[in-house]
């Protein structure tokens, strides 16, 4: 698999929509974020979602998340988010993903599966050929 292919980085600053009351990062919000670079390094393959859905009938579902969070994240600070495919399936991709911050330590890390499925009856679909063109 190459490089360009397997692995991504996505650069983002915290606002204050994506704090808790004391300025630190929601725990839910890294999931958003991890959700952002999968999206985006989808589109940086030509494989952008709407498209998938609109002209395939196909979307990517989160199957499952394993997630370690180990120094919170504040407002204001500039993240970057990474995601490396780590397996592939005939229906799914998993991903090693983690967010780091720009002192340069990581902040959290987390294993998500996703699952390409029909978007009519959300049952498993064989990944798109266009990406796997791309992928081992």
């Amino acid at each position: 698999m190459s490089e360009a292919a397997s692995s991504f980085r996505l650069a983002l600053r915290v606002y204050y929509e994506d704090t808790d009351a004391g300025g630190v990062v929601y725990y839910a919000n890294y999931l958003r974020f991890l959700e952002r670079a999968r999206t985006e390094w989808l589109r940086q393959l030509g494989c952008a979602r709407e498209e998938l859905r609109a002209e395939c009938g196909w979307l990517f579902v989160v199957r499952r998340v394993e997630a370690d969070y180990l120094r919170p994240a504040r407002l204001d600070d500039l993240l970057t988010v990474h995601a490396r495919v780590v397996e592939t399936r005939g229906a799914s991709l998993v991903f090693k993903q983690w967010i780091t911050h720009e002192a340069g330590h990581e902040l959290m890390h987390a294993r998500v599966q996703v699952a390409c499925v029909d978007a009519q009856h959300f049952r498993p679909q064989r990944l798109p050929r266009p990406l796997l063109e791309q992928l081992p």
